[in-house]
């Protein structure tokens, strides 16, 4: 292989390590100026933008190190194995260099953009340090931090965007990360069962019938927290009294979700089924128009 050819193989290799594909969970920081009806103020913005890249910095570097850890892990993993750290296309060395230099660019970016927006990024950090060195072995405290980690991206967001968020709003995008991390858990139950080897340590302490459940139970509550939101006092006065007419595209997707995951068993990544699954992306797309137009043409 000439050197032309091994750096081009390298940089791919570095790309691929950083789960480009990974960064629209971080588009969570555009929802409550989005909400608020002030995302296209120019100022906000560009601040929002700049938190978003210090996020994905952040969560990239945090991949990384999660990887680090798990290798031997995900050599057994049917999908994992073809990591470039598990398969061998990065070393160790290269991909540690690579976290530091994007958690350096992450706190760089979050720091000049706003002090407390750091401190959200450092507990964000930490936490998934936290998790990635062991907390990620301990049942139902496994999903938690996953979810609070969507819900810290919310909260940083509207900081950086200084707009009030519902606690509504955040009670629904806690409960819905909490849906979707235990939709990824049962996943890799069902991966476990039918290679006979558990993907997760924690996954030895859920069973079927207990993530069934758990998710027939929180999709409901996230349906109600949806709809009580958008006829809350606070959002009515604010927005207008026709946002619960979302609620249908809401209560679409997750219905969808639990069919892929119930039916199909093929709800591993929710990124992927956002790129992959027509309903979901028709859904996600008839939610977002809707709410735009209810929210920014109200007056017109």
């Amino acid at each position: 292989m000439s050197v032309t050819a091994l750096n081009k193989s390298i940089f791919l290799s570095m790309v691929k390590l950083l789960r480009l594909e990974q960064w629209v969970k971080n588009l969570f920081m555009f929802i409550p100026a989005f909400f608020a009806g002030v995302l296209f103020d120019y100022e906000i913005l560009l601040k929002v933008s700049l938190g978003f890249f210090a996020f994905c910095f952040a969560a990239s570097g945090i991949y990384i190190i999660n990887d680090y850890r798990d290798i031997e892990a995900d050599r057994n993993h049917p999908e994992k194995c073809h990591r470039p750290l598990a398969s061998g296309e990065i070393t160790p060395m290269q991909g540690i260099i690579a976290s530091i230099v994007l958690f350096a660019a992450g706190f760089t970016i979050a720091l000049w953009t706003d002090v407390l927006f750091f401190s959200i990024l450092l507990i964000y950090i930490l936490l998934n340090i936290g998790y990635s060195y062991g907390l990620k072995h301990i049942s139902i405290l496994d999903i938690l931090i996953v979810a609070s980690g969507f819900l810290l991206r919310t909260i940083a967001g509207g900081v950086v965007a200084e707009v009030p968020i519902s606690q509504w709003l955040v009670i629904m995008i806690f409960l819905l990360a909490l849906f979707l991390a235990l939709a990824k858990r049962r996943d890799d139950l069902i991966i476990g069962l039918q290679s006979g080897k558990l993907m997760r340590k924690s996954v030895e302490h859920y069973n079927l019938d207990f993530t069934n459940a758990c998710l027939t139970m929180l999709s409901g509550i996230i349906i109600v927290s949806y709809l009580m939101y958008t006829i809350s006092e606070e959002v009515t006065n604010r927005l207008g009294s026709h946002l619960y007419f979302t609620s249908i595209f809401v209560m679409a997707g997750i219905m969808r979700y639990l069919q892929i995951t119930l039916v199909e068993n093929n709800s591993g990544s929710p990124t992927k089924l956002l790129y992959s699954d027509n309903f979901i992306r028709f859904t996600l797309l008839g939610w977002i128009l809707s709410f735009f137009i209810i929210i920014y043409f109200q007056n017109f």
